[in-house]
């Protein structure tokens, strides 16, 4: 089948599903999308619950419990051992398909009736404050990760060991700030860092050791701001900058911001791939349009998955030797052909419509089921009369959508509306990367609520504290210290102190969730925009003609294979037109840098 362009059921702009689009829906049978990319992206993210923890009392008996789901969500909580326990009977919920009524709107029914866990755990050891994980140990607010230990306020990592701060990383250990690291070590302040040893304030550096505010480098010792130092150099020079104080941190901060927009950056963050687009992709091939993306082959319009994952389209959170996912979130290890459902795992297959459903298979509009097959809305099925409900069923969705207060369709082959979701636009992953206003987000049929917040009586401002981490006293873990940013009152544990002082950190000034959207600000958007190289031959094309971004002119150091000519080749970037940086090819890129 050829190309064919659409106008989205829900933005009403066009897009494109193209030849290999149509092979793929063929494939898992299912018709072709209604909604653009970016609107189906929206819609998924808007179900997960990435990096938030409330208090809520569970249904069962009565007690407060740390939740995915704040008290205002329309949903029955259990606490999570209850809920995986035998106290309870999802069957007990089922129903029989009703042919007079959207299917949809059935499932809509069992999702505010069938209880939900507290929490999406497995295998923690002291880390109850902790959500979307498997095997942590000894973590404190960490979120999306696994196989770590004595970590905190972390988001998106595996395998990592006493580290603080840190977003989408992996394999590092007594590092604090890391944004879109691995195997770092004794590392702070860095972002797109890998293979590194006590590298502080730099970017975009491999292989690098005692290394101070540098970008771009590779195989480096002993550098400070790009400039190499002898050993005995370094030590000093470095003992000068008193890393230790917060303002001098800040200081360095501007200056290592201002010398990465003098060095090129690569189109797509990205290696060792295979006709890949979109941004942080690494060790694929056949990617198209997806992000944060890991060893992975043939995916599409996809985000935050990896290891091992193959032949899934629309597609967010997790992966671990999965394939046919369409449509889904927090979907993964061991699945195998889910469509338009969320949170099922682990080992999950043939499932369709679903919801809160593990190690299960041939379940179709079924909530909170486990170990279970040949189930409709929770009713147990003949493998015979499985299939025969099933396929009347999907008829049945053609004819009789599901149409939402927007007046949007949902025929089969659409994720649940947004309207599904238990959380709020704030509470989801979604405002993370599609941020949003309160009219706006109302406007695009998603729950907006103004979720109360317990608060605590500052005693300490952050504007008071020390300046140095050596004049901080060990009572300031019993201070509620007002963050700078939005104000509420955050603390220091003990072990971030014990951190701090032996690593020479200043105080942080900011609560643990601003610190979270400071990162997020290093992390291009979820979007592409066609540009051309701006290498010029001998140097770097400006954007524009302003004397800001003159100043920011790049001189080659080396000859490229265009020569003096400007390059011809053109690319997807998630790097703005309007944007201040020097966007480069992969191959002028690797001529100057790599």
């Amino acid at each position: 089948m050829h190309e064919e362009t659409k106008q989205c059921q829900n933005c009403k702009s066009a897009f494109t599903i193209d030849a290999s689009d149509f092979s793929f829906y063929e494939k898992i049978k299912v018709p072709p999308p209604t909604w653009c990319p970016e609107c189906r992206a929206r819609r998924r993210l808007a179900f997960w619950n990435m990096r938030n923890l409330y208090r809520r009392k569970e249904a069962l008996h009565g007690k407060e419990v740390f939740c995915t789901y704040p008290q205002e969500a329309d949903i029955v909580i259990y606490d999570h051992d209850d809920w995986w326990s035998d106290v309870w009977d999802p069957f007990a919920y089922g129903k029989e398909a009703d042919f007079s009524r959207p299917f949809l709107e059935q499932v809509k029914d069992l999702v505010h009736t069938v209880p939900w866990p507290s929490k999406s755990i497995q295998q923690m050891v002291d880390s109850d404050y902790s959500n979307q994980a498997s095997r942590l140990k000894n973590c404190y607010l960490c979120f999306n990760g696994n196989d770590s230990k004595d970590c905190s306020y972390g988001v998106g990592f595996t395998k990592m060991e006493n580290c603080i701060d840190f977003y989408m990383t992996d394999l590092s250990q007594s590092s604090y700030e890391l944004f879109w690291s691995s195997r770092c070590y004794e590392c702070f302040y860095c972002a797109d860092c890998h293979d590194c040893r006590n590298v502080m304030f730099s970017k975009d550096c491999r292989n690098c050791q005692d290394c101070i505010g540098c970008v771009g480098l590779r195989n480096r010792k002993h550098c400070i701001f790009n400039v190499q130092y002898t050993k005995e150099e370094y030590e000093a020079k470095k003992k000068e900058l008193q890393i230790g104080s917060h303002k001098v941190i800040v200081g360095i901060s501007q200056k290592v911001e201002m010398l990465s927009k003098k060095i090129p950056v690569k189109y797509m963050y990205g290696q060792k791939n295979a006709n890949a687009s979109g941004n942080y992709v690494y060790n694929s091939k056949n990617v198209r349009q997806s992000f944060e993306v890991v060893d992975c082959e043939d995916v599409a319009y996809s985000h935050n998955i990896g290891w091992n994952t193959k032949d899934c389209y629309d597609y967010d959170n997790w992966g671990l030797n999965s394939e046919l996912i369409y449509d889904s979130v927090t979907v993964g290890e061991n699945c195998h052909n889910v469509k338009f459902s969320f949170d099922c795992w682990p080992g999950c297959s043939d499932i369709e419509y679903s919801m809160n459903c593990h190690s299960s298979s041939d379940l179709f509009g079924c909530v909170g089921l486990r170990s279970k097959q040949y189930c409709i809305l929770n009713k147990q099925y003949t493998k015979e009369n499985y299939f025969v409900v099933r396929d009347k069923i999907i008829e049945h969705m053609k004819k009789i959508p599901y149409v939402d207060a927007h007046n949007r369709t949902y025929r089969y082959g659409e994720l649940f509306p947004p309207e599904f979701s238990p959380l709020a636009y704030t509470e989801a992953a979604v405002s993370d990367y599609y941020p949003l206003s309160k009219e706006e987000a109302v406007s695009q049929g998603f729950l907006w609520r103004d979720t109360s917040v317990r608060t605590f009586e500052v005693t300490l401002s952050a504007n008071n504290l020390p300046d140095l981490i050596q004049d901080v006293a060990d009572s300031i873990t019993k201070e509620k210290i007002g963050c700078v940013r939005c104000l509420r009152a955050y603390k220091i544990t003990s072990h971030e102190l014990d951190f701090y002082k032996r690593f020479t950190i200043p105080l942080p000034r900011q609560c643990h969730n601003c610190r979270h959207l400071e990162r997020m600000k290093l992390r291009n958007p979820l979007r592409l925009w066609h540009r051309q190289c701006q290498c010029a031959g001998t140097h770097s094309q400006p954007t524009t003609n302003n004397k800001q971004q003159q100043d920011y002119r790049y001189t080659n150091t080396a000859t490229h294979s265009h020569g003096a000519e400007p390059c011809p080749t053109e690319f997807e970037t998630s790097y703005a037109p309007e944007r201040p940086e020097i966007v480069y090819c992969g191959s002028c890129y690797n001529a100057e840098v790599a």
